[in-house]
Protein backbone atom coordinates (compact mmCIF):
# COMPACT_ATOMS: atom_id res chain seq x y z
CA UNK A 1 0.00 0.00 0.00
CA UNK A 2 1.36 3.38 -0.77
CA UNK A 3 0.03 6.57 1.70
CA UNK A 4 0.93 10.09 0.52
CA UNK A 5 2.00 12.58 3.38
CA UNK A 6 4.59 11.90 6.07
CA UNK A 7 2.53 14.03 8.70
CA UNK A 8 0.86 12.52 12.24
CA UNK A 9 -1.51 10.80 9.90
CA UNK A 10 0.35 9.23 7.69
CA UNK A 11 3.07 8.14 10.21
CA UNK A 12 0.24 6.82 12.17
CA UNK A 13 -1.14 4.46 8.92
CA UNK A 14 2.21 3.54 8.12
CA UNK A 15 2.72 2.34 11.66
CA UNK A 16 -0.19 0.66 11.98
CA UNK A 17 -0.17 -0.55 8.31
CA UNK A 18 3.36 -2.03 9.08
CA UNK A 19 2.20 -4.03 12.29
CA UNK A 20 -0.85 -5.21 10.22
CA UNK A 21 1.56 -7.18 7.73
CA UNK A 22 1.02 -4.70 4.93
CA UNK A 23 4.26 -3.76 3.01
CA UNK A 24 3.94 0.22 2.99
CA UNK A 25 5.33 3.10 0.76
CA UNK A 26 5.71 6.20 2.45
CA UNK A 27 6.03 9.06 0.30
CA UNK A 28 6.34 13.01 1.10
CA UNK A 29 7.49 15.76 -0.95
CA UNK A 30 9.63 17.05 1.95
CA UNK A 31 12.94 15.30 2.91
CA UNK A 32 12.57 16.72 6.43
CA UNK A 33 9.03 14.92 6.64
CA UNK A 34 10.91 11.62 5.57
CA UNK A 35 13.39 11.62 7.83
CA UNK A 36 10.98 12.76 11.09
CA UNK A 37 9.07 9.44 9.92
CA UNK A 38 11.70 7.61 9.44
CA UNK A 39 13.28 7.84 13.02
CA UNK A 40 9.77 8.31 14.61
CA UNK A 41 8.75 4.90 12.92
CA UNK A 42 12.10 2.95 14.13
CA UNK A 43 11.65 3.55 17.03
CA UNK A 44 8.01 2.50 17.09
CA UNK A 45 8.63 -0.72 15.50
CA UNK A 46 12.22 -1.79 16.88
CA UNK A 47 13.56 0.58 19.48
CA UNK A 48 16.68 -1.52 19.61
CA UNK A 49 17.33 -2.24 15.86
CA UNK A 50 19.83 -0.05 14.65
CA UNK A 51 18.94 1.68 10.94
CA UNK A 52 16.89 0.29 8.52
CA UNK A 53 16.47 -3.65 9.46
CA UNK A 54 13.11 -1.92 11.99
CA UNK A 55 12.04 -0.93 9.31
CA UNK A 56 11.55 -4.32 7.55
CA UNK A 57 8.47 -4.28 4.82
CA UNK A 58 8.34 -0.44 4.59
CA UNK A 59 10.21 2.09 2.08
CA UNK A 60 10.37 5.89 1.78
CA UNK A 61 9.78 7.46 -1.13
CA UNK A 62 9.99 11.44 -2.41
CA UNK A 63 7.49 10.95 -5.29
CA UNK A 64 3.80 10.22 -5.66
CA UNK A 65 4.65 7.87 -8.91
CA UNK A 66 7.22 5.90 -7.11
CA UNK A 67 4.67 5.30 -4.47
CA UNK A 68 1.61 4.15 -5.99
CA UNK A 69 3.44 2.18 -8.89
CA UNK A 70 2.92 -1.35 -7.99
CA UNK A 71 0.01 0.37 -4.96
CA UNK A 72 -2.94 -1.53 -4.81
CA UNK A 73 -4.49 0.49 -2.39
CA UNK A 74 -3.64 4.59 -1.77
CA UNK A 75 -4.40 6.92 1.39
CA UNK A 76 -3.71 10.28 0.88
CA UNK A 77 -3.10 12.17 3.86
CA UNK A 78 -3.26 15.52 2.50
CA UNK A 79 -5.48 18.59 4.74
CA UNK A 80 -9.28 18.66 4.08
CA UNK A 81 -9.49 21.22 1.26
CA UNK A 82 -11.48 20.50 -1.92
CA UNK A 83 -7.88 22.28 -4.00
CA UNK A 84 -5.89 19.34 -2.16
CA UNK A 85 -7.83 16.82 -2.54
CA UNK A 86 -9.14 17.33 -6.04
CA UNK A 87 -5.14 17.54 -7.02
CA UNK A 88 -4.23 14.48 -5.36
CA UNK A 89 -6.47 12.47 -6.78
CA UNK A 90 -6.15 13.33 -9.98
CA UNK A 91 -2.33 12.76 -9.89
CA UNK A 92 -3.06 9.26 -8.33
CA UNK A 93 -5.40 8.65 -10.89
CA UNK A 94 -2.54 9.29 -13.55
CA UNK A 95 0.06 7.25 -12.02
CA UNK A 96 -1.40 4.80 -10.25
CA UNK A 97 -2.34 1.05 -11.98
CA UNK A 98 -6.02 0.66 -13.01
CA UNK A 99 -6.57 -1.59 -10.08
CA UNK A 100 -5.32 0.81 -7.45
CA UNK A 101 -8.31 1.71 -4.65
CA UNK A 102 -8.16 5.30 -3.62
CA UNK A 103 -9.40 5.70 0.09
CA UNK A 104 -9.13 9.71 1.32
CA UNK A 105 -9.76 10.88 4.73
CA UNK A 106 -12.59 13.62 4.70
CA UNK A 107 -15.56 14.43 7.00
CA UNK A 108 -16.59 18.28 4.62
CA UNK A 109 -16.30 16.93 1.31
CA UNK A 110 -18.59 14.47 -1.00
CA UNK A 111 -16.72 11.55 -1.80
CA UNK A 112 -18.68 11.37 -4.93
CA UNK A 113 -17.53 15.14 -6.09
CA UNK A 114 -13.98 13.70 -5.26
CA UNK A 115 -14.38 10.52 -7.18
CA UNK A 116 -15.81 12.02 -10.17
CA UNK A 117 -12.46 13.83 -11.23
CA UNK A 118 -11.07 10.62 -11.53
CA UNK A 119 -11.61 7.71 -13.81
CA UNK A 120 -12.36 5.77 -11.52
CA UNK A 121 -14.99 6.54 -9.32
CA UNK A 122 -16.14 3.36 -8.50
CA UNK A 123 -12.24 2.77 -7.33
CA UNK A 124 -13.12 5.99 -4.33
CA UNK A 125 -13.79 5.90 -0.58
CA UNK A 126 -14.12 8.23 1.85
CA UNK A 127 -12.36 7.32 5.58
CA UNK A 128 -15.54 9.76 7.26
CA UNK A 129 -12.95 10.62 10.55
CA UNK A 130 -10.88 13.38 11.52
CA UNK A 131 -7.16 12.46 11.51
CA UNK A 132 -6.87 13.63 14.58
CA UNK A 133 -9.53 11.12 16.28
CA UNK A 134 -7.51 8.66 13.95
CA UNK A 135 -4.44 9.10 15.51
CA UNK A 136 -5.42 10.02 19.02
CA UNK A 137 -8.08 7.22 20.00
CA UNK A 138 -5.48 3.58 19.58
CA UNK A 139 -2.28 5.11 19.88
CA UNK A 140 -2.67 3.63 23.21
CA UNK A 141 -2.81 0.42 21.53
CA UNK A 142 -0.20 1.18 19.02
CA UNK A 143 2.50 2.13 21.41
CA UNK A 144 1.68 -0.86 23.45
CA UNK A 145 2.71 -3.43 20.55
CA UNK A 146 -1.37 -4.41 20.48
CA UNK A 147 -3.45 -4.04 17.19
CA UNK A 148 -4.01 -1.06 16.38
CA UNK A 149 -7.96 -1.04 16.40
CA UNK A 150 -7.63 -3.62 19.70
CA UNK A 151 -10.24 -1.25 22.11
CA UNK A 152 -12.83 -1.90 19.02
CA UNK A 153 -12.97 1.28 17.39
CA UNK A 154 -15.08 1.56 14.81
CA UNK A 155 -14.60 3.36 11.61
CA UNK A 156 -16.68 5.09 9.03
CA UNK A 157 -16.24 4.88 5.29
CA UNK A 158 -18.58 6.57 3.07
CA UNK A 159 -19.42 4.79 -0.45
CA UNK A 160 -21.57 6.44 -3.34
CA UNK A 161 -23.79 4.27 -5.66
CA UNK A 162 -21.04 3.95 -8.34
CA UNK A 163 -18.35 2.35 -5.55
CA UNK A 164 -17.14 -1.50 -6.62
CA UNK A 165 -17.98 -4.25 -4.42
CA UNK A 166 -14.32 -4.66 -4.93
CA UNK A 167 -13.49 -1.42 -3.24
CA UNK A 168 -15.26 -2.21 -0.11
CA UNK A 169 -13.84 -5.69 0.19
CA UNK A 170 -10.13 -4.40 0.16
CA UNK A 171 -11.19 -1.25 2.57
CA UNK A 172 -13.17 -3.83 4.95
CA UNK A 173 -10.23 -5.78 4.64
CA UNK A 174 -7.81 -3.05 5.50
CA UNK A 175 -9.08 -1.53 8.82
CA UNK A 176 -9.88 -5.18 10.14
CA UNK A 177 -6.49 -6.18 9.99
CA UNK A 178 -5.96 -2.81 12.09
CA UNK A 179 -8.09 -3.93 14.24
CA UNK A 180 -11.46 -1.73 13.77
CA UNK A 181 -15.03 -2.17 13.20
CA UNK A 182 -15.53 -0.92 9.84
CA UNK A 183 -19.02 0.68 8.59
CA UNK A 184 -19.97 1.72 5.37
CA UNK A 185 -22.49 4.38 4.81
CA UNK A 186 -24.22 5.45 1.59
CA UNK A 187 -22.64 9.51 1.08
CA UNK A 188 -26.43 11.43 0.88
CA UNK A 189 -26.84 13.43 -2.10
CA UNK A 190 -25.09 16.53 -1.98
CA UNK A 191 -22.32 14.80 0.56
CA UNK A 192 -21.68 14.78 4.08
CA UNK A 193 -24.00 17.01 6.44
Amino acid sequence: MAIIGAGPLGRWLALAASRAGFPVLLEDVMPNNLHHAQEYLRLQLNPQALGQEALAGMAFVSTIEDAVRQADLVIDCVPDELESKLEILWLLDRMAPPRTVFATPTTRLSIADLAHCTYRPEKCIAIAAEASSLTGKPAGALGSGQPAGSQGAEILLRTTPRTAPETVAVLRDFWQRLGFTPTFELEPTGGPG
